[in-house]
């Protein structure tokens, strides 16, 4: 049913296939233990369902599991991908990028992508990986309000607004923000989309 060996584990969040209509854009997440859980499966699966190519890379690859205990039993290792194999990466948040940001490849990763002028997405506390990559300075930058310290030290303009494009970069604050932050980041992904900020709704 999953397209698994009958030795394994089906993986229930895994899909066993995809539309193809964008295939060919793959998109790479890079994350690992404690993402939140929410900011990982929710663009993993929108950018499934919109076609894409999607693979996971995280520091020593194969199962990891989100902060309220959703896993993927399957990820490459960081040292196993390139930029150009992809047009976008993603960042999600939670508490894998405090990890991920003293992860010298996956802050490599992120400057391959951004001097190779590909899209960068991130959400939350995905934003401190372009921070400590030093790839934002003069960028406006939304992400969860304890990140906006090291935003500002690394000369990027904090914005408390649910999706924000500034270049290369579509970000956005906290799990509420996914429905606009996805239609950006896949707007962005098929060559369509506007630059700019959009205010958060109203409370």
């Amino acid at each position: 049913m999953f397209g698994l060996d009958k030795d394994k584990k089906p993986d229930l969040y895994q899909p066993e296939s995809a539309s193809r209509d964008i295939a060919a854009r793959g998109v790479l997440i890079i994350t690992g233990n404690k993402v939140e859980d929410l900011e990982f499966f929710y663009p993993y699966y929108r950018f499934t369902e919109a076609g894409c190519r999607v693979d996971v890379a995280t520091p020593d690859g194969g199962q990891f599991a989100g902060k309220h205990g959703l896993e993927l039993q399957s990820s490459k290792r960081l040292e196993d991908v390139k930029a150009s194999d992809y047009a976008m990466l993603y960042l999600p948040g939670g508490k894998a990028p405090e990890e991920l940001k003293k992860n010298e490849k996956a802050i490599a990763l992120v400057k391959e992508f951004v001097q190779s002028g590909k899209p960068v997405a991130a959400i939350c506390h995905g934003p401190q990986l372009l921070a400590k990559a030093d790839v934002i300075r003069g960028r406006k930058i939304a992400a969860w309000p304890e990140v906006e310290g090291e935003l500002r030290e690394a000369g990027a303009t904090y914005q408390n607004l649910e999706t924000v494009r500034d270049g290369l970069f579509i970000t956005a604050r906290w799990p509420g923000d996914l429905p606009s932050h996805m239609r950006e980041v896949l707007q962005v992904l098929q060559g369509a989309g506007r630059e700019g900020a959009r205010p958060a709704a109203a409370a």
